[in-house]
């Protein structure tokens, strides 16, 4: 992330009242066009291929257990995984 001077960007009025409430901090401003989770980079689709892999396994007899030593996860992470994936498939489903 770059961050912009506000000196540059803002009125001196805007500087003014903001340095009363965080005077030389850095501020997170959101942007007013929210980006859903993910779309930025190909982290969402490596999530959803991974737990794919997670869900195949588990069909074809890999424990719990197996999996979070594998993909060094906690077993209740795998659990809410293969639930998630098993929704998600039968809702595709209908």
């Amino acid at each position: 992330m770059s961050y912009l001077r506000a000196e540059e960007v803002l009125p001196q009025e805007l500087i003014e009242t903001i340095q009363q409430y965080v005077n030389g901090k850095a501020i997170y401003i959101p942007s007013v066009e929210k980006q859903p989770w993910g779309s930025q980079t190909d982290t969402k689709k490596y999530m959803m291929e991974r737990n794919l892999q997670i869900f195949d396994k588990y069909q074809n007899g890999f424990s719990v257990t197996a999996l979070a030593g594998e993909y060094a996860l906690s077993e209740k992470s795998i659990q809410r995984i293969i639930r998630d994936t098993r929704e998600t498939l039968a809702d595709n489903e209908k």
